[in-house]
């Protein structure tokens, strides 16, 4: 078990090369952050996790087998790892962090793009609803004199 990489894998490898080149910055492993999340962005108040199926104990998943030898050792480790991964999302949530899980079965060739464009989507989707300003929010504001688009009561002459 200690040849297992922890960091720097391929499917964490593949995310990291997909969201810097659509332009997403991110940083790496911030120890601070409960559950020690695989991409921190700071900008989308986001953190995304790039599981392994077999580690993280996938559900329904063709990659995880339990192994045939020693079953209650990896019974026990996987189940520890499920509940310490429940345990960090819990408090990121609560700490107002969103959270993504990016499986390693998600990331095949054959719906890899599928995968990486619905993770891009949902970044721009996080950031639209955390930063944007709606046309009500407007209004409360007093601001709403002078928008584009908007009828006047007196016509300009």
């Amino acid at each position: 078990m200690s040849a297992i990489r922890a960091k720097n894998t391929k499917p964490e490898i593949i995310v990291r090369k997909y969201l810097f080149s659509r332009g997403f910055r991110y940083r790496l492993y911030h120890k601070r952050l409960p559950g020690h999340p695989d991409l921190v962005m700071r900008k989308y108040r986001t953190c995304i996790f790039v599981n392994g199926c077999f580690w993280h104990g996938h559900d329904n998943c063709k990659a995880f087998k339990m192994p045939k030898t020693n079953t209650e050792f990896w019974k026990n480790k996987i189940e520890r790892n499920k509940t310490r991964d429940k345990e960090g999302l819990v408090q990121l949530s609560k700490m107002g962090w969103h959270t993504i899980v990016v499986w390693e079965c998600q990331l095949k060739p054959s719906i890899r793009l599928q995968t990486l464009t619905a993770l891009e989507y949902t970044l721009n989707a996080i950031y639209l609803k955390d930063h944007s300003v709606g046309y009500r929010d407007l209004e409360e504001d007093g601001q709403s004199e002078g928008l584009a688009a908007e009828s006047r009561e007196d016509p300009i002459e």
